[in-house]
C-alpha cells in the first residue's frame, strides 16, 4: 500500500541498539522488491546466475538477514497471501507503469544511455513467485520464522504488534498503521544509506520509530478517523483518493466532520470518483483477515542448506557466504558469553 502522509506522522530516530534482542515483524514483499530493484550491474541488468536466473532477491535478503542477526535483531518475515479483490486497480496501474518502464527501457538500450537504462530497469522489477519459494527457503535455512499471511502481510505483521509477538514492523511504509500497529520502523537499512525514489544516488539514513498512540495524540484524532483521513489522501483500495485532497486538507477535513463520516464523504462527493462506498474500504481496513496459525521459533543455521542454495544452485562465492557465517556464529557466541557473564 502507499500512503503519502509520511509528513504529517511524528517520528524519532533510533539506534539499532535501541531493538537489540526484540522481535521485529519485516515487511517481506517490500523488503524483496527493494533488493529486486537495487541489487542491479551499471546498465540495469539484475544479478543472475550461470544459468540466466535472478539472484538479487537472494543476495540481499542473505546479507540483510545476516546483518540483522549480528545486531541482535530478532526478525520474523510475514509474507503476503491473497490480495483484496479492491487492490486490482492498484495492481493494473503498476502493471502498466512497469510495461511504460519497459519501453522506455528499450529505448535506453538502443541508444547506449547507461543511465537511463538502469533507472528504467528499476522500475521494471517483478517479484516472481520462484523467487518467494527460494526466499523461504532461504530464511528457514537461517532458522528464521516466516509467517504467511491469509491476505494483506501488513494486516498481519500488524496483528502479532498488538498481540504482542513482535515489538514493531520493519517497513518503508507507514500503511501498517492503518492496520493498528503500534509500532512501525522506517529505514531499518544495517548500511546507514538507501537509494533515492527514481534516483540512482544514495543518502544517510537513520532508523525512525513512528508510534501509533503518538501519531493519534499528534494529530488529534482517533484510529478510526485516521483510516478515513487515508482514504481521503488514497490508498492501495482507492489510488491517489479524492483529487484535490492533499494530507493537510485531509487531517482539517476530519477534525471538521469529528466522526460524521457519511457526511464527509458526501461533501466530499465521494460518488463522483469512485463507483463503490467508501464503507468498502473502511471495513476491508478494519476487517482484514490474519490468522493466528503461526510459530514463532527461532532455529540454528542449516550450513549446508545455504551452501546448497546459494554456492551451489546460485553460484555464489563459498568463501565469502561461508566468511559472514562464520561471522555471525562469532558475534552469536559474544553474545551468549556476555548474556551469561551476567549472572556472575
Amino acid at each position: 500500500m502507499g500512503v503519502s502522509i509520511t509528513g504529517l506522522l511524528p517520528s524519532k530516530n533510533i539506534r539499532l541498539d535501541d531493538i537489540n534482542g526484540k522481535i521485529i515483524a519485516v515487511d517481506a514483499p517490500l523488503f524483496l522488491y527493494q533488493f529486486i530493484s537495487t541489487i542491479r550491474q551499471r546498465d540495469g541488468t539484475p544479478l543472475m546466475d550461470s544459468k540466466g536466473r535472478v539472484t538479487s532477491h537472494l543476495i540481499g535478503l542473505f546479507n540483510r538477514t545476516i546483518k540483522m542477526l549480528e545486531k541482535g535483531i530478532k526478525p520474523i518475515f510475514v509474507f503476503d497471501g491473497k490480495a483484496p479483490e479492491l487492490k486490482k486497480k492498484e495492481q493494473e496501474r503498476r502493471a502498466l507503469l512497469k510495461e511504460e518502464a519497459k519501453i522506455k527501457y528499450t529505448k535506453a538500450i538502443s541508444e547506449e544511455d547507461i543511465l537511463s537504462m538502469k533507472k528504467y530497469a528499476m522500475r521494471t522489477s517483478k517479484l516472481t513467485p520462484e523467487m518467494i519459494k527460494e526466499s523461504k527457503e532461504l530464511l528457514a535455512a537461517m532458522g528464521v520464522p516466516i509467517i504467511q499471511a491469509p491476505s494483506e502481510g501488513e494486516a498481519q505483521a500488524s496483528y502479532l504488534v498488538k498481540k504482542g509477538d513482535a515489538y514493531a514492523i520493519a517497513s518503508s511504509d507507514t500503511d501498517s498503521l492503518l492496520f493498528g500497529a503500534q509500532r512501525v520502523i522506517k529505514n531499518l537499512a544495517i548500511t546507514g544509506r538507501r537509494k533515492k525514489t527514481k534516483s540512482l544516488s544514495y543518502e544517510t539514513v537513520k532508523p525512525e520509530l513512528i508510534e501509533l498512540d503518538k501519531v493519534l495524540n499528534a494529530l488529534g484524532i482517533d484510529h478510526d478517523q485516521f483510516i478515513v483521513l487515508c482514504i481521503l489522501v488514497g490508498t492501495d483500495y482507492n489510488p491517489d483518493g479524492i483529487k484535490g485532497i492533499g494530507p493537510k486538507r485531509a487531517l482539517d477535513t476530519v477534525r471538521k466532520y469529528k466522526t460524521d463520516f457519511d457526511a464527509m464523504f458526501s461533501d466530499m462527493e465521494w460518488k463522483k470518483h469512485f463507483d463503490f462506498p467508501w464503507t468498502d474500504i473502511f471495513y476491508l481496513i478494519k476487517k482484514m483477515p490474519v490468522t493466528d496459525e503461526y510459530n514463532i521459533q527461532f532455529g540454528k543455521i542449516n550450513k549446508g542448506e545455504i551452501i546448497h542454495l546459494l554456492v551451489e544452485e546460485h553460484d555464489f562465492s563459498r568463501e565469502r557466504v561461508e566468511s559472514q557465517l562464520n561471522a555471525l556464529e562469532k558475534q552469536e557466541s559474544k553474545a551468549k558469553q556476555k548474556g551469561l557473564g551476567e549472572f556472575f
